[in-house]
């Protein structure tokens, strides 16, 4: 904290990046064409969301297919996610000046690839090496299209296009994977990979049909990713992305038994409320989303002071099915904003170098929910259920705090 807690001059400081990174303003076609673009790669993002967290609802099925225990099969899950940290500012560096409408196809395609490997792996190894060409997909094209809205529409129209973007997220986590889940139990979990290849198919056709040429002006450096370190709205951002995500997978992951033991809800309930929980997210994204574009500091504190006081409050209100339901839905519409609220942070503090904050971004978002996971499982091993909601309390505290600091940001104001 010490490091970002002295005065922030923030219109001078952000220019270090100007010279560094001017991407060419595209918005050219008639306004129906970019939103169609906007589409394809909130398509792409449902895509990738899917197909990253699938494998949760496929474990025992893949493990008494493939001879491995449940944990081993875990690994369907962490690898992609660590390989994505790692692609995400890996790739547009390795790139170069490619037009960033043939890398996103390029990754799409690695998607379909790796998805028909998946289905057809004939053992364990097979199928986490297809799981980690999967990881480059989702870290490489994340980090480009989360900051695409900038170029694809007017600027009064980048909040909206950006919240649309992710909208694939939540809408993944609410009908991507119960769906894929459900084809995995009818059709075999093969089935369910083949079917996440063709919509990746979908998608490349989707993206080369409506995207337009997406011209790098300046190739991403290590010097360059390096460089956003210096501009403190960049440096707050990472950092309550780190907390945020760290502290809300911490204790989300043990979400279903604080349901069960603590508000004394039915097992069977817990699949519907979380489905509750993945609306709620969805409509918390649209919401924050349009805030954003009158008060982008305010909505991220508000979301993270609310997330402060929801999770911990489990322990104090949330101890009967009324309370628990309750603070579970104020949660889901909370985190439901972060994705949008912070990507469009980065946007506002980094206008020259958004694709290169946008990388560090990612990163860190993806290195993070794996983090959280482990940080939670030692947590609630040691010190139980309530140890995991106080620490996502905590977490969420301090990265109200971290974002309090750039309150003089007049980007964000």
């Amino acid at each position: 904290m010490g490091a970002i807690a002295p005065k922030l001059a923030f219109p001078q400081e952000v220019d270090v990046t100007a010279t560094e990174q001017t991407a060419p303003t595209v918005r050219q076609g008639p306004e129906p064409s970019r939103w169609a673009a906007v589409a394809a790669v909130t398509l792409g993002t449902f895509l990738l969301v899917t197909a990253e967290q699938l494998p949760i609802g496929l474990l025992t099925d893949v493990g008494s297919a493939l001879r491995v225990s449940e944990g081993t099969a875990g690994l369907m899950v962490t690898v992609p996610s660590l390989v994505a940290a790692i692609a995400a500012p890996v790739v547009p560096t390795l790139v170069g000046r490619l037009d960033r409408r043939l890398l996103l196809l390029s990754l799409m395609g690695l998607m379909t690839l790796a998805n028909a490997a998946s289905a057809l792996a004939p053992g364990f190894a097979v199928l986490v090496a297809s799981r980690v060409l999967v990881g480059v997909a989702i870290g490489g094209f994340w980090a480009v299209a989360g900051g695409l809205a900038v170029r694809l529409v007017n600027e009064a129209n980048v909040p909206r296009a950006t919240a649309i973007i992710f909208g694939g997220v939540s809408a993944a986590n609410v009908f991507g994977v119960p769906i894929g889940t459900v084809i995995g139990g009818l059709a075999g979990w093969r089935t369910a990979f083949a079917a996440l290849g063709a919509l990746a198919l979908i998608t490349v056709v989707a993206l080369l049909a409506v995207l337009p040429p997406l011209n790098a002006s300046q190739a991403m450096s290590p010097w360059l990713l390096t460089r956003q370190l210096r501009n403190p709205g960049v440096r707050i951002g990472i950092l309550a992305t780190f907390l945020l995500i760290t502290g809300h997978f911490a204790a989300y992951t043990f979400v279903s038994p604080a349901l069960q033991r603590l508000s004394g809800i039915d097992a069977r309930l817990v699949g519907p409320l979380l489905f509750a929980f993945g609306i709620a997210g969805m409509a918390g994204n649209f919401a924050a989303g349009a805030a954003l574009a009158r008060r982008p500091y305010r909505t991220v504190q508000i979301i993270t002071l609310t997330l402060t006081a929801a999770i911990p409050l489990f322990l104090l209100l949330g101890r009967s099915t009324i309370g628990g339901t309750a603070l579970l839905i104020v949660w889901g519409l909370a985190f439901g904003g972060v994705s949008v609220s912070l990507q469009t942070w980065m946007i506002k503090t980094a206008p020259r170098a958004v694709e290169a904050a946008s990388a560090l971004w990612v990163a860190v978002f993806n290195l993070s929910i794996g983090l959280g996971a482990l940080v939670g499982g030692i947590i609630v091993d040691s010190l139980g259920l309530p140890g995991v909601l106080w620490i996502g309390g905590a977490a969420a505290l301090l990265a109200a705090l971290t974002v309090w600091t750039a309150r003089g940001n007049a980007d964000l104001r």
